[in-house]
């Protein structure tokens, strides 16, 4: 009986690694430096600009890279985004003042998100978050649900946002 027991059980597992070996992953995604840069120079820089440059399904979820033109003289107000989404900034240009957590004490709904058609709120600033100075280079992680705001820009900031996203909200590009 044992040896029937191992024997099914080898089989078992050796038909689960068949299949497993026989579905094919997606391919790779590339997004190179230049397309970047060529993305993100034709967006507007009369007004904060954050949009896909990819979305990809990378089997079972999608990942989304967007270009962000932000202008000195727009930093914009606080948000919240009611999602599963998770933001992965990769500060590429300027200089700028990130809040994330803590409270949007005037928060409002300002409608559904572009990306994920998920509930947005916004208001004019964040109480209690952490404050941290973006340079070039710096990554910042941002979950989805959690309050975040550029409280001031020392410059016009140019950045890349990673979106993972785990539920495919975000349409292929």
């Amino acid at each position: 009986m044992i040896v029937r027991c191992l024997f099914v059980l080898a089989t078992v597992s050796l038909t689960a690694v068949a299949a497993v070996a026989q579905t094919a992953a997606p391919p790779a995604v590339d997004v190179t430096s230049a397309s970047i840069d060529a993305f993100i120079d034709k967006l507007p820089k009369d007004r904060i600009s954050d949009s896909p440059i990819r979305v990809a399904d990378v089997g079972g979820y999608k990942v989304g890279v967007y270009g962000v033109f932000r202008p000195k003289s727009q930093p914009g107000g606080a948000i919240r985004h009611e999602t599963s989404v998770t933001e992965i900034y990769y500060m590429l240009e300027g200089t700028a003042t990130l809040v994330t957590g803590g409270t949007i004490p005037d928060e409002k709904s300002t409608g559904a998100s572009p990306n994920t058609r998920r509930p947005n709120f916004g208001g004019s600033r964040i109480d209690g978050g952490v404050i941290r100075k973006a340079v070039p280079g710096d990554v910042i992680v941002i979950p989805g649900n959690l309050p975040h705001w550029w409280s001031g820009l020392d410059s016009d900031i140019r950045y890349l946002i990673f979106r993972p996203d785990p539920e495919g909200l975000q349409p292929v590009r």
